[in-house]
């Protein structure tokens, strides 16, 4: 629920809490398998199937087996809607590897119960069924297949396209994800276009900064990492939201030159060259909103800029203009006068919503629009009309394998889904016997205001509070409160710890977006941050996503004096 407070451009209901409940009222029951039972709010009456983290395609591989053995999958629509049934029934079989992923198997890797596997697989079949798969099971090793897995699941149920029924992924990630309103285009400035061609997935930075000129494989490419002399960072955070910070700091002394806008002195700012010191919202007027969401906002100035901090349009104004290329970036506009001209304009295309004017006085608009039902609308037309309306895919089908990942090759990311065991899980835990879950936090929006009251008052002195179950904590002679070490072969952190039995034996959860705090370069976070405890690594050569939730670490009380806590300290100016 904590998720869906927020959305990208804001939103102007929050609604989540309350839908869930209506849908409790009308019949629909819950069930949440997670390692962390907090993960649906206790008023749906959700069932809990605690699961292994990174095991989701095994149980979902363990529901479908099920329902191919039973007969309750839909033959009729696996063959009028789907390519490559054939290959994905033999591997459910065990046709290829000599192992069925049957109930029995599934529940071996996951924990959940080989009977309850079953029930739900024929609960499922027989009763109106919606699989959602949440963002959070795609930042692990070979976190494609769970979506995969999800979408092979769902039509083998054969209700893709029914209200209620299908699949949908990360609903309650953010609020907006399934709030069923049009696409509205807002104001926003030109955009220009990109001369350069060359990209990295965006959770390769440090391997970018580190491996410049060296080859990797990226969606059925190879690509080469660009040789990269200075980075300009504006907007973001990569000390909050990268891996293994301890190794992209390393990473970040390649360049040249790091040059930043931002507001607060945290790890951006540290590691920087050149600080530009930009304004917060608080500081600055907009127009707010989503395109995916009914209300614009009027966000009014609360303060003037503190400090020398500015605009970041101003900023990029100043160095067009030492560029010679002022007039072309500004068009002779301030960054009010392009709000109120982009809003004018807007206004043309829409003459019954408010003016600039009305809607500074009123503070939001609620753009009257008819609530559509969340059923992706190219789903709903694909099965009334299969070779009328085909999918975008290059079979026109839904693919449940796929002979252009085929043709990649990929050893990570076999061409249907397929149960590929983590680089690090439960199930090969040694040393480090513990599966680190790192969400977000509570109490605040990633690592934004982490030096602010409400954030401050989710922390022990200072730092993050880690969850750990009862037997973890007995086994470790922990207290409520009690400081520990968290650590892995790649870094260390410090952090309060947290009893609580809505996590799973073996499982602990540290929030993401305490501002690292290292004591010394590549040493002990004092914050409790857990990227200094992350992998990173790409989920497979196909995507290169992030597998943060692919961490195992070990907890121990730690010994001594602890050290202070300085991420919030402001930096010694010295006047020019």
């Amino acid at each position: 629920i904590k998720n869906s407070q927020v959305s990208y451009g804001g939103q102007g209901r929050h609604m989540l809490a309350a839908r869930l409940e209506t849908c409790r009222d009308r019949g629909v029951r819950f069930v949440n398998l997670s390692p962390l039972r907090e993960d649906l709010i206790d008023a749906v009456e959700a069932e809990w199937l605690p699961t292994r983290p990174n095991t989701d395609t095994a149980v979902m591989l363990g529901l479908a087996h099920c329902l191919l053995e039973n007969n309750d999958h839909d033959e009729a629509f696996l063959n009028t809607y789907c390519e490559g049934w054939d290959h994905f029934k033999a591997y459910l079989l065990g046709n290829q590897d000599g192992v069925p992923k049957t109930a029995e198997w599934a529940a071996g890797i996951s924990g959940v119960d080989s009977d309850r596997i079953r029930s739900l697989a024929s609960e499922m079949a027989h009763t109106r069924t919606l699989i959602t798969v949440s963002w959070s099971v795609q930042r692990s090793d070979h976190g494609e297949q769970p979506y995969w897995a999800g979408s092979a699941l769902a039509s083998m149920l054969g209700q893709l396209g029914l209200p209620g029924g299908g699949i949908g992924f990360g609903y309650g990630a953010v609020g907006l994800v399934g709030h069923g309103v049009g696409y509205h285009e807002l104001p926003r400035l030109p955009q220009g276009t990109n001369a350069v061609s060359d990209f990295i997935p965006v959770a390769r930075i440090a391997d970018l900064l580190l491996g410049g000129g060296e080859e990797f494989d990226y969606n059925g490419r190879r690509l080469i990492y660009p040789e990269t002399h200075l980075v300009y960072w504006a907007g973001g955070n990569p000390f909050h939201h990268h891996q293994d910070l301890n190794r992209l700091a390393k990473a970040w002394q390649r360049p040249d030159t790091v040059i930043v806008h931002e507001p607060f002195w945290n790890a951006l700012a540290r590691y920087a060259d050149v600080v530009l010191p930009a304004t917060t919202p608080l500081e600055r007027s907009d127009v707010g909103g989503s395109s995916v969401d009914d209300f614009i906002f009027w966000m009014d100035k609360v303060i003037d800029p503190v400090g020398e901090a500015r605009n970041d349009y101003d900023i990029f104004a100043d160095l067009a203009r030492l560029l010679g290329a002022e007039d072309r970036f500004t068009e002779g506009r301030t960054a009010d006068e392009w709000i109120e001209h982009l809003y004018d304009r807007f206004n043309a295309y829409h003459p019954a919503y408010p003016t600039l004017e009305d809607l500074q006085s009123s503070g939001f608009f609620h753009i009257p629009e008819d609530w559509n039902p969340p059923v992706p609308s190219q789903i709903v037309e694909f099965v009334n009309d299969p070779k009328g309306r085909p999918l975008s895919t290059p079979s026109g089908r839904i693919e449940l394998y796929s002979t252009t990942i085929d043709g990649f090759g990929y050893r990570s990311c076999p061409p249907h889904p397929t149960w590929l065991e983590p680089a690090e899980w439960l199930g090969n835990a040694g040393e480090y016997p513990l599966h680190l879950i790192s969400n977000q936090p509570k109490t605040r929006l990633h690592s934004q205001w982490d030096q602010g009251e409400t954030s401050l008052n989710g922390k022990v002195a200072g730092r993050e509070q880690i969850g750990i179950h009862p037997i973890d904590a007995a086994e470790r002679n922990l207290s409520h409160g009690d400081l520990v070490r968290v650590f892995n072969e790649r870094g260390a952190t410090l952090a309060s710890v947290a009893i609580r039995d809505d996590l799973i034996e073996r499982v602990v959860q540290l929030p993401t977006g305490a501002w690292w705090d290292p004591e010394e370069p590549g040493g002990l976070d004092r914050s409790g941050n857990p990227n200094v405890l992350t992998r990173d690594a790409g989920t497979s050569q196909l995507a290169q996503g992030p597998t943060a939730q692919t961490c195992l670490v070990q907890v121990e009380r730690f010994a001594g004096e602890p050290p202070a806590v300085r991420s919030h300290d402001l930096p010694e100016l010295l006047a020019d």
